[in-house]
């Protein structure tokens, strides 16, 4: 009988000797790679992230997620076959983006409030990127056409709904749910602000800095992740490695300028992305493997997503395998999309591949991504700095 446990070790084994001799043999294209994954970060998703974080956590500061999560309530069971305090981890997956709903999640479980079955469906579908994601990096960012953006995100968050749906009868006759959910009133959501806000007791000051330090801290996760897969896809190429990918895509008809982009998408979604549109290829063939790879996370999300369940009695595979569905489903959509609506007459720029012509917001971006970048990277360590005087006045 196989050994699982002693197979993935040897399989961890393996790839890290072979990644740390590619790492060797090719370090210039290793750092080029790492390069490009931070200019990557640091120009587009730093910037057009952090604010849209930092309102998310005010917003949880303040008790108004709360407040919505328990609107939400009557609605998570009949729907997702989940309780309803599920209906916060829902709107803070769609409003934070990953890794949020992995996180919340995993409170929900270890305080007691939903089953291990119950987790696992959760966090299956209430881990999505944020609208601002789709909109100001993929949209405007990468196919530099706002107008994209609604359709991009009717198909992202359209395919995590049917996600939920199908995830409603992941193993339902295995456990009873842990309760009933409450129906809340609008009168009552608010008093939950309020009592919330109360609760939390902190300044509006202590709130926003707080707020600016947990932001940076997860968008350098974040960063860390893009420049490490970077690196691994780079190592892929300069090996042949990746030639192995590109074999599965022959086989299910994936057209060889697709077969590198795609595979980094796998990988990490930003550079997939990014690689992809640079094909100069139809407009709906990059929308819907765009769509794709954004439902399927890519495994630098994933390995995030793990890293957050790895410590609780959580299983990943259920939200690995609905990664599949959820790109499947936002491929399918897009397509629709396409063929009902006039995508194309707002989107010359995209499908020409004629990204020359930069709109405000990319140009922004371009010019002043890097130094907002390391302003609110030195205004985090002083802020830093000045918790740990507070705490130590004698340092």
């Amino acid at each position: 009988m196989i050994d699982i446990a002693k197979l993935t070790t040897a399989t961890f084994t393996i790839l890290l000797i072979f990644f740390t001799f590619a790492l060797i043999l090719f370090p210039g294209a290793s750092l080029t790679a790492s390069l490009r994954g931070m200019d990557l970060w640091a120009t587009k998703v730093f910037p057009s992230l952090l604010p849209f974080f930092i309102i998310a956590e005010l917003l949880f500061g303040f008790g108004v997620v709360h407040g919505v999560g328990a609107l939400c309530e009557r609605f998570m069971r009949p729907l997702f076959n989940v309780p309803g305090t599920g209906g916060f981890v829902w709107v803070m997956g769609m409003v934070s983006g990953y890794p949020a709903g992995a996180k919340w999640t995993r409170d929900l479980r270890e305080n007691g409030h939903i089953t291990r079955i119950e987790a696992e469906r959760l966090v299956s579908f209430t881990n999505a990127s944020s609208p601002l994601f789709l909109i100001g990096v993929v949209a405007v960012g990468f196919f530099a056409d706002p107008a994209l953006g609604l359709f991009i995100v009717a198909a992202h968050y359209g395919a995590n709904l049917f996600v939920g749906l199908g995830m409603r009868f992941y193993r339902f006759r295995e456990e009873p749910h842990s309760g009933k959910a409450q129906t809340k009133s609008l009168l009552e959501a608010l008093k939950l602000i309020h009592y919330t806000r109360m609760n939390d007791g902190r300044s509006f000051g202590q709130l926003l800095g707080d707020a600016v330090v947990r932001s940076v801290q997860t968008l350098i996760l974040v960063g860390g992740f893009i420049m490490l897969f970077s690196v691994l896809t780079e190592l892929l190429k300069q090996t042949g490695a990746i030639q192995l990918f590109s074999i599965l895509f022959t086989l299910v008809g994936i057209q060889e300028v697709f077969q590198i982009p795609l595979t980094a998408g796998l990988f990490e979604i930003t550079t997939g992305i990014n690689a992809i549109t640079d094909t100069h290829t139809p407009l709906i063939a990059q929308l819907v493997l765009v769509s794709f790879i954004l439902g399927f996370h890519g495994l630098s999300i994933q390995a995030q997503i793990a890293s957050i369940l790895a410590d609780t009695d959580i299983r990943f595979a259920p939200y690995f395998w609905a990664r599949f569905a959820q790109g499947a489903f936002a491929a399918i959509l897009i397509f629709i999309f396409y063929q009902y609506f006039d995508i194309t007459k707002n989107s010359v720029n995209a499908w020409t591949g004629n990204h020359n012509q930069e709109n405000i917001f990319l140009s922004f971006l371009d010019h002043y991504g890097p130094p907002f970048t390391l302003f609110i990277l030195a205004y985090t360590i002083y802020l830093l700095w000045l918790r740990k005087r507070r705490k130590h006045p004698r340092l």
